[in-house]
């Protein structure tokens, strides 16, 4: 049965890193957040290409592996796939080079859709979209063929699907780092541990996994 999945980043008091330009389309901030996360076998492995075995295996590498696991249809926002920053060339495929690493449809929520798929190496195709989320997770839903549907960033368009009661499975990495600025991971979402069971484990990095499952 299809569930829908979200993983966010957050610092200990509850900000994310908000996006930047073209060179550091993320934030400044993204490093800190996400640095237990990069330094997993598996996140190197997958997203960066080393397959030399280096990089921590421990409990961050699990919740990594878990990323990847069974998923058969992504959603993002607008802003994750860079049509902020590239919003008039008509040769942009996004932040992650010619083989992204999702393989599988991704479903692009902008404004500016209809626009023609891109379809990239290992099985990515982006599908432009300009509906509700309601439709287009059920769009996603049908694509994914029985596996889960992950929705990625950004923090808005997952607060969005949170806020709808849409999302079965939220894991956020907490890193042990203080911000004191960005985006709110946990604006508009009191009372998530009413309906979700909720349960926590720290790694070995320091950072805090929690887990709201419905």
């Amino acid at each position: 049965m299809t569930r829908v999945r979200i993983d966010l980043f957050s610092s200990l008091d509850g900000c994310t890193s908000a996006g930047g330009g073209a060179e550091n389309p993320m934030g400044e901030d993204w490093g800190p957040l996400t640095a237990a996360y990069v330094a997993t076998r598996t996140m190197r492995e997958r997203v960066f290409g080393d397959t030399s075995g280096a990089g921590t295996t421990g409990i961050d590498d699990a919740y990594a592996a878990a990323f990847f696991d069974g998923v058969g249809a992504e959603i993002m926002g607008a802003a994750m796939f860079g049509l902020h920053s590239h919003p008039d060339d008509p040769e942009w495929k996004g932040w992650w080079g010619d083989e992204p690493p999702f393989g599988c449809p991704v479903y692009v929520l902008t404004g500016t859709a209809p626009r023609p798929d891109i379809e990239m190496r290992g099985g990515t195709t982006f599908r432009f979209r300009n509906a509700p989320v309601e439709d287009v997770l059920a769009e996603a839903t049908a694509a994914a063929a029985g596996l889960d549907v992950r929705v990625g960033g950004g923090i808005g368009t997952a607060r969005a699907f949170v806020r709808a009661g849409l999302v079965d499975d939220l894991h956020v990495a907490i890193a042990p780092v203080v911000l004191d600025r960005g985006h709110r991971v946990w604006e508009d979402l009191r009372g998530l541990e009413q309906t979700h069971r909720m349960t926590t484990q720290v790694a070995e990095s320091g950072t805090i996994h929690v887990t709201f499952t419905r």
